[in-house]
């Protein structure tokens, strides 16, 4: 039997704080073959990246220290190795990417002169032949003019070039293993597409093995030979990619996969797991998952299970078994759609809850107004127009920089617009006085994309939702206190939360309480700004289950502005499609899904990584990142881009009109019929 490449054993990595002995990483085997991926996949906090830290030899010490275990790589131990010895393998034969490249990148020193130094130092080369081949490299990830974007800064570059520049970096040692740690989570879905096909291809170039950690199932099905699932610092089931999506054997697995938003699913409910990661410093005696197993029996509350092999090349850590855990998985409850009250649509005036028409935000850039020097201007929203109904949920998607956010801190006039009109409820936000504002608040809210720079974490819970009332329903504090404690109710959190800090809550928590301050006031809608994409799938099931909740039993409208299209199929009524600034495409939920008109929403639906190792989906990969607003392409702004790109789209910007039944796209390709 051929040896593997990395061999990890028993590997206990523990943190030592204040508040005692934290169990990050306890007790994990995993093995990695010569020219194999394995995708590890969990929830936030259950080991993943302090795993890869460990097999780095990276982990923070103090406080951190691998405890237990053997790290054999070659079939040498990592862990006998000195700092010296490390410092000759990590980079070299193990390299690693991150999450977030601009945490990663030194910004003081060019992208070029730091894939250079990464090559002096692993391949010996002289300064002008590092250089060259930092060139080569930045060639080889696909970044066009390698040699201007070698003198750029980290700073200089988008998200993706910026990722792609780490790619460079990881690779210029032609590393036998390479670990990748949430390499594409932080950026858009297409070009998340272009990552992992660059990924894909590299790999297969240089002949070397991967560890890829993501919580993305999607990902893992198409990136994946073989799969670990970890819970709690432990691995709960290992198998290949296959087998894994199509008989996953432990319950977490299961309910990880049911979570997944899917394009598919008519289903307006999404599958959860109700609960979150126990902290730690205080795992739950037995099978850690209990908890939150509904299978749960008293031998799972009462003795760990073992990581055992329940058939070939797959193994699970549950009490159930390999034929109980089958029928398990399998009868899990289906998820009907359900018949909810929900308001009929409607066409006529009466029934329109906000108008926006030819909606403008221009942000100047290079220089002052008057002070002698030319001013350009980032286009962020260049002429919006939509309506939304009472009871409606609309949602905004689109790449990043394509002005959703601007547009969304718009309409609840936390910018003000250049251009264009705004109609709430029948009256003109535009020219509302101070005291219409001030009503006009009540009934427009907004839940931010990152819960926790969204509260003050010198406020307790109490304080945060409470605040609405103060400001607009001033009352006996004993009273306000019973209303929040009954928020906290509704949005799913105990009423003890209440005299507690945002820090000691997690992330779907804290949106939670989010939440609750935006439902203070009854209001009558809320602009949900990506609420749920620095989320796991699991909490981000729960968020979005909890959304259409409260919608049918407030009647609130949204609007739902998010990056995902699976995410926001599964809460719109209406999807509208925008791109540098303009809306391309307005439909139907059911209708854009089956039925996509613009190349544009096309390629963001290709781009979405399908929970399905058998999946034989087309994939569209769009080249580079959306220009710049400031330089706008002539035409159509998709021109640049789109792989049907005619002389009439580089000459003309084609209108949003009816291409039939209220399906408005603007494309000449379209409109041309």
């Amino acid at each position: 039997m051929v040896s593997p490449l990395l061999e990890v054993r028993g590997l206990c990595t523990h943190f030592r704080t204040t508040g005692g002995i934290v169990r990050s990483v306890d007790g994990v085997d995993l093995t990695i073959g010569r020219g194999e991926t394995l995708g590890v996949v969990g929830e936030s906090g259950c080991g993943k990246s302090v795993t890869a830290l460990s097999v780095m030899r990276l982990v923070p010490s103090p406080p951190g220290e691998i405890c237990e275990g053997e790290i054999l790589f070659e079939g040498s131990n990592l862990l006998d190795k000195t700092e010296i010895e490390m410092c000759g393998i990590r980079g070299k034969d193990i390299s690693m990417i991150f999450q977030e490249p601009m945490t990663s990148l030194n910004p003081v020193h060019t992208c070029g002169r730091q894939i250079a130094e990464a090559i002096r130092v692993h391949q010996g080369l002289s300064g002008e032949k590092a250089e060259r081949e930092a060139c080569e490299m930045l060639r080889r990830v696909g970044i066009p003019e390698p040699e201007r974007r070698a003198s750029e800064y980290p700073h200089q570059l988008s998200g993706g070039m910026r990722q792609r520049v780490m790619i460079a970096m990881a690779l210029s040692s032609r590393p036998k293993l390479l670990i990748a740690d949430e390499p594409t989570t932080a950026l858009d879905v297409t070009i998340q597409a272009q990552i992992l096909d660059l990924m894909r291809k590299l790999k297969s170039e240089f002949g070397m093995a991967m560890m890829l950690i993501t919580h993305d199932l999607g990902v893992v099905a198409e990136m994946a030979d073989r799969v670990i699932v970890m819970y709690a610092g432990k691995v709960v089931e290992e198998a290949d990619v296959r087998s894994l999506f199509v008989r996953s054997l432990h319950p977490y697995t299961a309910g990880l996969l049911r979570s997944v938003p899917r394009l598919g699913d008519s289903q307006d409910r999404l599958a959860t797991i109700e609960g979150t990661v126990p902290s730690a410093k205080s795992m739950p005696a037995g099978c850690r998952f209990h908890p939150r197993c509904e299978f749960a029996a008293d031998i799972c509350r009462e003795k760990e299970p073992p990581l055992v092999s329940v058939g070939q090349s797959h193994k699970a850590a549950c009490w159930l078994g390999d034929e109980r855990a089958r029928v398990v998985v399998a009868g899990i409850p289906s998820l009907e759609p359900s018949d909810r009250d929900r308001p009929e649509s409607a066409s006529g005036a009466a029934d329109l809850l906000l108008i926006a028409d030819g909606l403008k935000k221009h942000f100047a850039v290079g220089g002052r107004r008057g002070a002698g020097r030319p001013v350009a201007a980032v286009r962020a929203v260049d002429g919006v127009s939509f309506s939304l109904r009472r009871g409606e949920t609309l949602g905004i998607v689109g790449e990043s920089g394509c002005g959703k956010t601007t547009l969304g801190r718009m309409l609840v006039r936390l910018s003000q617009p250049d251009a264009g009109r705004i109609v709430f409820d029948g009256k003109d936000v535009m020219s509302m006085r101070p005291e219409e504002l001030r009503r006009l608040r009540r009934d427009v809210q907004i839940v931010f994309q990152d819960p926790y720079a969204s509260l003050n974490p010198r406020l307790t819970v109490g304080r945060i939702v409470g605040e609405p009332f103060e400001i607009h329903e001033p009352a006996k504090p004993g009273k306000i206190r019973d209303r929040v404690q009954n928020l906290l109710g509704i949005v799913g959190l105990s009423a003890d939360h209440i005299d507690r800090y945002p820090h000691e809550f997690s992330g779907g928590q804290r949106q939670r309480i989010g939440i609750a301050r935006a439902i203070a006031l009854n209001p009558k809608m809320i602009v949900c700004d990506e609420p749920v994409s620095a989320l796991d799938v699991s909490v981000q099931a729960q968020i979005l289950n909890l959304l259409s909740d409260l919608r049918d039993q407030f009647g609130l409208s949204y609007i739902f502005i998010a990056h995902g299209l699976a995410v926001v199929k599964h809460i719109s009524d209406r999807v509208a499609v925008m791109y540098l600034g303009k809306l391309v495409e307005v439909a139907a939920s059911d209708e854009i899904y089956r039925n996509p008109l613009h190349p544009y929403t096309q390629a963001l639906m290709s781009a979405i990584p399908v929970p399905d190792p058998d999946s034989q989906v087309e994939r569209v990969l769009l080249e580079g990142d959306v220009p710049s607003p400031i330089n706008i392409p002539a035409g159509c702004r998709f021109h640049t881009r789109c792989r049907y790109a005619m002389s009439e789209c580089r000459l003309s910007e084609p209108e949003l009109v009816d291409a039939g039944a209220g399906h408005l796209v603007a494309c000449h390709l379209v409109n041309r019929g």
